[in-house]
């Protein structure tokens, strides 16, 4: 993997990672927020660090060559380490403590062997893109290089079966996330798998220098990126089905509120339009507008209309939610084209029922827009509310 795109991987990462800055700022003890951005900013890093471009500035201008090596192998050990933390957080359970503070105990004393390991070994001459297969045999450094391999597929190993497993139990986002999460790990068991193939090679004469400077790089780019995006789809997904469905929820509503907008109007009883709001935001603003619309005409709704009107749709369709909306939207109707220049006091028994709920109010809005397809001829009535007081029953 060349620089630029280890680079842009960094910078995608660290990008997420700023996104949740916040969040961890306003709640610096929560250990699951922590854990998420520790996984964002360790896995950046890895790509950072293995830049070839990084590798080169760290060795020359620490004077030791190769230091950038034992530097990766310690990002990616902790970086793998906390993704098993994170999983831990995520499940729960009566020993999360005990079980992080295993995992983090045994991981910093493979960052331990690592740097001690590298100190007592001899890297004198420098390799910036095949440094395990090359030093495979070298004293010292063959065991650091097998430490961290070993260290990063057990962590990787029990992300992955954890992360499916789990996957198994649970739907939805959460579902989703965990098999992105699990697909994303093995990848990166694959990178250690791929460097360990390499590394026994060595030990027996042959070089397979490819598989670490091509193979193993690609699988750690694409397993890095499927689970960030399987940690990143529990968080995002509801968030995101959420915001989806206000802002469906705020276009159904549309024709009903262009039906009270003359009486929102002149009776001022809409607030000012939210700029730059969130879908939630916008929906909120639109149903105050109809109920405050709906509470200024209340006083005018005909009950014997609504009853007409009901009674007769829920002879024709069967649909009881189907004849509560046409009769709605009837009298609302109705109530906006009579509504003098002074609304006459409340009288109780014109009052047909109490104020719609929201299910209510998105199908008087579907039947202002003619949207039940079932019953076209639904609307014309509507629009036409004499008719429907006149009929007979």
């Amino acid at each position: 993997m060349n620089g630029l795109l280890n680079y842009v991987s960094c910078g995608a990462l660290w990008l997420g990672l700023l996104a949740k800055i916040p969040d961890l700022l306003r709640h610096p003890h929560d250990p699951y927020l922590r854990a998420i951005c520790a996984v964002l900013g360790l896995s950046g890093l890895c790509f950072f660090l293995g830049a070839v471009p990084t590798v080169a500035f760290v060795n020359d201008v620490s004077g030791v060559p190769n230091l950038a090596a034992p530097l990766t192998y310690a990002s990616i050990t902790a970086y793998g380490a906390a993704a098993q933390v994170l999983i831990v957080h995520w499940r729960g359970g009566v020993n999360v403590r005990r079980t992080v503070r295993r995992w983090i105990v045994a991981y910093a004393c493979v960052v331990l062997g690592i740097a001690v390991m590298f100190a007592l070994g001899d890297a004198s001459a420098e390799r910036r893109t095949d440094f395990d297969t090359y030093y495979a045999t070298t004293p010292f450094l063959a065991e650091m290089i097998v430490l961290y391999l070993c260290g990063h597929l057990a962590a990787t190993t029990v992300t992955m079966v954890s992360s499916l497993r789990w996957a198994c139990q649970v739907g939805g986002w959460l579902r989703a996330g965990m098999v992105t999460l699990g697909v994303g790990t093995l990848c990166n068991a694959g990178y250690s798998v791929v460097k360990l193939a390499a590394v026994v090679a060595r030990w027996f004469g042959e070089r397979w220098s490819a598989l670490v400077t091509d193979v193993s790089p690609a699988a750690a780019g694409v397993g890095a990126l499927l689970t960030v995006v399987g940690i990143v789809i529990p968080l995002c997904g509801p968030r995101t089905t959420e915001r989806c469905r206000a802002r469906r929820t705020y276009w159904r509503l549309a024709p009903l509120e262009r039906e009270l907008d003359a009486i929102l109007t002149r009776r001022a009883l809409r607030l000012p339009r939210p700029r730059w709001a969130s879908p939630a935001t916008r929906l909120i603003w639109r149903q105050t507008g109809i109920h405050n619309g709906l509470g200024h005409l209340d006083a005018l709704f005909d009950r014997a209309l609504f009853d007409r009107v009901r009674a007769r749709t829920l002879r024709e369709s069967a649909d009881p939610a189907l004849a509560d909306a046409t009769a709605w939207a009837t009298v609302i109707v109705t109530a906006v084209r009579e509504e003098p220049d002074r609304v006459p006091p409340r009288d109780p028994d014109r009052l047909p029922t109490p104020p719609p709920d929201l299910t209510t109010l998105l199908r008087v809005a579907d039947v202002l827009a003619g949207a039940s397809a079932a019953h076209p001829g639904r609307v014309a009535e509507v629009r036409d509310p004499r008719a429907s007081r006149h009929r007979v029953n």
